[in-house]
């Protein structure tokens, strides 16, 4: 019996010492992997440019979908300054614009590769339409 008493208290020590060393490591922040950046739209108006007139602006509060194939992953919105941020799991994704057949202009397809633990920044042109 003295020798499963001893047993037992080499495992008790072994759990308490595991125990935080697990908690630890599945408490830690995971680096998240994604793209971020901004959207332009462009001309930002009909007819030739115009000397001092910029030829693109960011493309504020707009709604995209984030596409695998034909599936639908998640979709994010543009903030007023066309700046967006989208958490991803590596892999290939398609963006496009929410309503793709809403209105006049072209709005991606934007092909995207996210690697592990890599936010990627971009800065996509979207196409207004205005001629």
């Amino acid at each position: 019996m003295r020798d499963l008493g001893g047993v037992m208290n080499k495992l008790r020590l072994l759990f308490f010492l595991l125990v935080p060393v697990s908690l630890a490591c599945a408490l830690s922040p995971t680096p998240s992997s994604g793209v971020q950046g901004t959207m332009m739209i462009s001309p930002v108006s009909g007819g030739p440019l115009r000397k001092g007139q910029p030829e693109s602006k960011p493309l504020p509060d707009m709604e995209f979908l984030v596409k695998q194939g034909e599936r639908v992953v998640t979709s994010f919105r543009t903030d007023g300054q066309g700046h967006f941020e989208v958490k991803l799991a590596p892999g290939h994704y398609m963006i496009t614009r929410k309503d793709s057949q809403a209105g006049v202009g072209f709005y991606g397809p934007f092909e995207v590769d996210v690697s592990a633990a890599q936010m990627k920044t971009v800065q996509w042109e979207c196409d207004s339409g205005i001629r």
